[in-house]
């Protein structure tokens, strides 16, 4: 089998891609699948603690800075998840036109401002609920 990789997209690149890349990698243990994130606006917006402590008592750690999708993760990536609710799959039109790779959409909602711990594990849950099934699927 050769490797499949996967690239996990949201808006910013600041807290849902993140989580999918971060639960896949922890969760993950074919060798072969590696995962990367991206967001399509560049900006750094940095995690409140709440997101924080919501992803870490849900046992997944957020570390490192929002990274935006580049040409060279475009290239390298298999398959594509858009994980996010605020970015149009047109977007990616070519990915499967010109390099004919597969993209994936989970509609995912965004945080807002002034959510609640416990709103936060919501959108942690319907991330890692989609993660859990991408992983079935590859096997």
């Amino acid at each position: 089998m050769k490797q499949t990789k996967i690239l996990f997209v949201c808006k910013y690149n600041r807290f849902r891609s993140r989580i999918a890349k971060a639960y896949f990698n922890k969760i993950n243990k074919n060798p072969k699948i590696k995962a990367k994130s991206g967001g399509i606006m560049v900006g750094a917006y940095p995690l409140d603690s709440k997101e924080i402590k919501a992803a870490r008592e849900m046992g997944i750690k957020l570390s490192g800075k929002p990274e935006p999708v580049t040409t060279k993760k475009l290239i390298w990536q298999d398959i594509l998840i858009i994980v996010a609710d605020n970015v149009p799959k047109s977007l990616f039109d070519f990915n499967e036109n010109k390099y004919h790779k597969k993209t994936i959409v989970w509609k995912i909602p965004d945080l807002k401002n002034g959510e609640t711990i416990e709103q936060i594990k919501e959108i942690i849950k319907m991330i890692t609920k989609q993660v859990d099934k991408l992983v079935e699927e590859l096997r």
